[in-house]
């Protein structure tokens, strides 16, 4: 039994080593609340870094938790989630 565990955790290692491997170079932002008074704010926010109307912009962020933007650098990841954060929102980096 033991056996059979430990080879389960490497091969779980094995497939978070590949996984690190990928978010390196891109990272997914993942909007996953924001404060109701703060909901105008946000979306403007989101608006200013995808280039969506506002329409697009108001569904997408009513939509929580969604991704933002993906396939950014860890720069670009952190400044986004940042000026949510500003607007009165909570994001992350996937």
């Amino acid at each position: 039994m033991e056996l059979g565990s430990a080879g389960g955790g490497g091969a779980g290692a094995g497939a978070a080593k590949v996984e690190e491997k990928k978010e390196k170079t891109a990272f997914d932002v993942k909007l996953e609340k924001f404060d109701a008074a703060a909901k105008i704010k946000v979306i403007k926010e989101v608006r200013a870094f995808t280039n969506l109307g506002l329409k697009e912009a108001k569904e997408l962020v009513e939509k929580v938790p969604v991704l933002l933007k993906q396939g950014v650098t860890k720069d670009e990841a952190n400044s986004i989630i940042e000026k949510i954060k500003a607007a009165g929102g909570s994001a992350v980096m996937e």
